[in-house]
């Protein structure tokens, strides 16, 4: 197989916004795609930031601490402009080498590890468009690029459409626990809506409003356990090791399962993860388990409880069980939560059928990746 410089197929771009034309200023991900800055534009004079046309590559030369990879992108949607610092060029002749081919070599896990070890400079790294243009890879017929792309396009957006499908069946779950429990219309017993439809309402001092008759007022303790996490094996294994910020690791062993994840300590303090198999639940999170079966009932109403606004402290926010086992809480009869964890776990179920899904999908992508070295 014939390796190719990459400089002789890529030319720079160094288009400044001029006037002021473009206002959609965007950054880059460490996961390879165009993000909304983080920059404060107010009073900026825009005019000195760089065009990335439609078609053209960006990169942030600098690769410190910047997770090990380097944050390149190629824009496919409208023009933006970019930091000053960054990189921009273009594939010379499309017909040649194709941009989205040239951008699936750029994922490649073996790429960020070249332009970490290619990166250069003392107390920062950078790896700039000199050592852009050293990089060398196949670059076989336009055809077969575009048979390559194609493969990759189609797992790469059936990925994206399972995520779509995701987001609608959680939005349908959160709208279903606002509908029964916070706007009071679960089905009565004729399976009409309780609260439009005449259900008896009755006046609790503790939350100063009313609520269905049957409802009562109690510490969240009445229906949840929670535990702290322990610090994470060192063995790998299949398992997932669950952090403040979701899955983290795999290990061999387990201490929890069939439970709620709560970010304990940090930036993630306060986020919600749901774990219906067996898992390890590490020292940056909480465990909360159902004390009477109904995980997903009990899911939802932590996620509408916005569990972020209860942490503690200020330099390194904290959530503790103490916090969680003494909030006051409304807890519905126990027919009506029931009835709800039946109709979400089905629910549940898809999404997970999903995320399995595109979890092989992933391995797909990756091995297509690989592939490329061998063409």
């Amino acid at each position: 197989m014939i390796y190719k410089r990459l400089g002789e197929y890529i030319e720079p771009c160094n288009e400044k916004n001029d006037g002021n034309k473009i206002k959609l200023l965007q950054g880059i991900s460490n996961k390879k795609h165009f993000q909304k800055a983080k920059t404060n534009t107010i009073g900026v004079d825009l005019s000195k930031y760089r065009i990335v046309r439609k078609g053209q590559f960006a990169f942030n030369r600098a690769t410190t601490r910047n997770g090990e990879k380097i944050s390149i992108g190629l824009q496919l949607k409208e023009d933006c402009i970019v930091s000053p610092s960054y990189r921009i060029f273009k594939s010379k002749d499309e017909n040649i080498l194709n941009s989205e081919y040239l951008m699936m070599w750029f994922r490649r896990p073996e790429f960020d590890r070249y332009a970490r070890f290619k990166s250069h400079g003392s107390a920062h790294e950078f790896f700039d468009y000199e050592e852009m243009c050293d990089v060398t890879l196949p670059i076989p017929s336009i055809e077969k690029q575009l048979q390559i792309v194609a493969e990759y396009n189609t797992v790469t957006n059936r990925i994206k459409l399972n995520e779509k499908i995701n987001a609608n069946l959680e939005a349908t779950a959160q709208a279903l626990y606002k509908h029964w429990f916070v706007d009071f219309e679960f089905p009565n017993a004729e399976g009409k809506p309780y609260k439009s439809s005449g259900g008896e309402m009755v006046y609790n001092e503790e939350l100063d409003k009313e609520i269905p008759v049957g409802w009562s007022v109690d510490s969240l303790d009445t229906l949840l356990n929670f535990k702290n996490g322990k610090k994470k094996p060192s063995s790998k294994g299949k398992y997932p090791v669950y952090g403040g910020n979701g899955i983290i690791d795999f290990v061999n062993d387990t201490n929890f399962e069939n439970c709620i994840i709560i970010g304990r300590v940090g930036a993630y303090c306060g986020s919600l993860y749901l774990e219906t198999k067996k898992c390890w639940v590490s020292d940056n999170a909480i465990m909360g388990k159902s004390l009477f079966d109904e995980l997903y009932y009990c899911f939802y109403l932590l996620k509408y409880l916005n569990l972020a606004d209860k942490r503690e402290g200020t330099g390194q926010p904290l959530i503790t069980q103490g916090t969680l086992n003494e909030l006051q809480i409304k807890i519905p009869e126990k027919n009506i939560r029931v009835d709800f964890n039946i109709k979400i776990e089905k629910i549940i179920a898809n999404i997970q059928f999903n995320v399995e899904q595109s979890q092989k999908l992933k391995e797909l992508q990756s091995l297509l990746l690989a592939k490329m070295t061998k063409i």
